[in-house]
């Protein structure tokens, strides 16, 4: 009986550990398919697993390579068929390790920063290991701004704070007592470029919405962003910087990021609508809103939008590498309010250009919490061309002609602005200063100056000062040039 009853445990031993073993057999991952997407300044390396699994990254020299093992983990597609060209892969090998698992190695063409993150499930992806091969020194902009205009740029926004600062009334200087300073002749004008920063929608995995023929609003926004930076680039006094222009994916965060390091005078986001039902129809303008969505439209669309990085591919831990600076920013900087007056001026002018060659489908530009509009310092819009989930509106967006006339109409909004309210430095604003020059001499406004103590300090009234310069009341800029009459 006893011998009986030691068998029996064996054969229950031996039975429970075959069940272990096929649980894990059940369990282990597989790598179902591989996607990859170059940018001017990192690769990206998707792999969708049909199961979470443990990764270790690590790289290799001599020939230089990146190691990538998945424990519990087999190969179910073809490396081979990757898209290399224009990435720092030049080729990729797969094998099993020796304690079991996939190993992946990339043969590399240059130095490399690499980072992996994995991302859970979401509404078009199932589990994903991403590795992305960053590229140091180099600007996911392919034509950085120049060293000298974003010098230029960033003294202008330095004097604009004080300013601003100064306007403050514990700042303010008297204007029955000001402040001795020596009289400044105007020093040559830096006839700078206005930068418009002009961003393409989604991109890489994230195709963005899919209209009934399977057009993807990544392709349809992003050649509607090259032909509207080719424009701005086409006009005197404007330099467009094209924050996505390939197929691969940045996060939100990112793209303001890229603006900002660029200088940008402006941030435009173009998209293309979508909705559950075939039927609307029509562009719309969108600016930043810190109080609540102006409508649940509005809403309904930023929530959307801001989902963006779960399908794009990015880690909310990685992503918020900026939070800090962007916080700071958005509750301190002076200059918020008047970036959001300006977002919904310029917006309006744009909505009003749009509505001469397509359907309005809201006739306001109207506001939402957009994570790409979170810049504190740069007036920024979300266009949304057009629905396409509507048939028609999806075979128009597909047309050249048609997207030409979208970008031209972006175009002609902001220029209108700019051209009303050019930045101080900008050649736009000495074209205008330069065209209304009447007899006298000039002066070029310092930080702390205010235009009475400008008057008292050159012996005119202030009333003719305003004149002379047609301005329609005390408000001046730093950087800007006026025109002092005789007297």
């Amino acid at each position: 009986m006893e011998i009986k009853g030691i068998a029996a445990r064996v054969s229950c031993l031996l039975a429970a550990s075959f069940f272990a073993l096929a649980a894990v057999n059940v369990q282990a991952s597989s790598v179902e398919s591989m996607r990859l997407w170059a940018a001017p300044d990192h690769a990206r390396l998707v792999f969708d697993l049909s199961s979470a699994t443990n990764a270790n990254v690590f790289s290799l020299e001599n020939p230089a390579r990146l190691v990538i093992d998945l424990d519990d983990t087999q190969m179910d597609t073809d490396p081979s068929t990757l898209p290399l060209h224009d990435s720092a892969i030049t080729s990729v090998r797969t094998g099993t390790r020796e304690s079991g698992g996939l190993r992946v190695v990339l043969e590399l063409n240059r130095e490399i920063e690499p980072r992996h993150f994995t991302l859970t499930p979401n509404d078009q992806y199932g589990h994903r290991l991403v590795v992305d091969l960053e590229y140091p020194g180099e600007s996911a902009v392919e034509n950085p701004i120049d060293p000298i205009e974003a010098m230029i740029r960033d003294q202008e926004t330095q004097a604009q704070r004080a300013s601003a600062q100064s306007q403050l009334p514990s700042s303010a200087a008297s204007p029955s007592d000001p402040a001795p300073a020596e009289v400044q002749e105007a020093k040559p004008h830096p006839r700078r470029d206005i930068i418009i920063a002009v961003d393409a929608g989604h991109g890489g995995e994230d195709p963005g919405a899919i209209g009934p023929s399977g057009t993807r609003e990544k392709d349809v926004v992003l050649e509607i962003a090259r032909r509207l930076a080719a424009q701005v680039n086409g006009t005197e006094g404007f330099k467009a910087v094209l924050v996505r222009d390939g197929d691969y994916y940045l996060g939100l965060r990112q793209r303001t990021t890229l603006a900002r390091e660029q200088k940008a005078d402006f941030f435009v986001s173009i998209h293309a609508d979508a909705f559950t039902s075939p039927r609307p129809q029509g562009s719309s303008v969108y600016a930043l809103s810190q109080r609540g969505a102006t409508s649940e439209t509005a809403q309904w669309l930023a929530d959307s939008e801001n989902r963006s990085d779960l399908i794009g591919g990015v880690d909310g831990n990685l992503s918020l590498r900026d939070k800090d600076q962007v916080l700071r920013g958005v509750l301190l900087d002076l200059t918020m309010t008047a970036t959001l007056n300006d977002s919904l001026s310029i917006g309006g002018q744009v909505l009003e250009q749009l509505g001469r060659i397509n359907r309005l489908h809201k006739s306001r530009v109207e506001q939402a919490g957009f994570m790409v509009l979170k810049s504190p310092d740069i007036p920024s819009l979300l266009i949304e061309v057009g629905f396409i989930s509507n048939p028609d509106e999806e075979r128009r967006l597909r047309d050249p002609v048609h997207q030409s006339g979208l970008s031209q109409a972006i175009f002609s909004g902001l220029r209108e602005h700019f051209e009303r309210y050019p930045p101080p430095a900008s050649l736009l604003a000495w074209q205008r200063d330069n065209q209304r020059r009447p007899a006298g001499n000039e002066y070029r406004i310092q930080s702390g100056d205010t235009l009475s103590a400008i008057a008292v300090r050159h012996g005119v009234p202030v009333n003719q000062l305003r004149q002379a310069n047609e301005l329609n009341g005390d408000v001046i800029r730093v950087g800007q040039v006026l025109q002092i009459p005789r007297s």
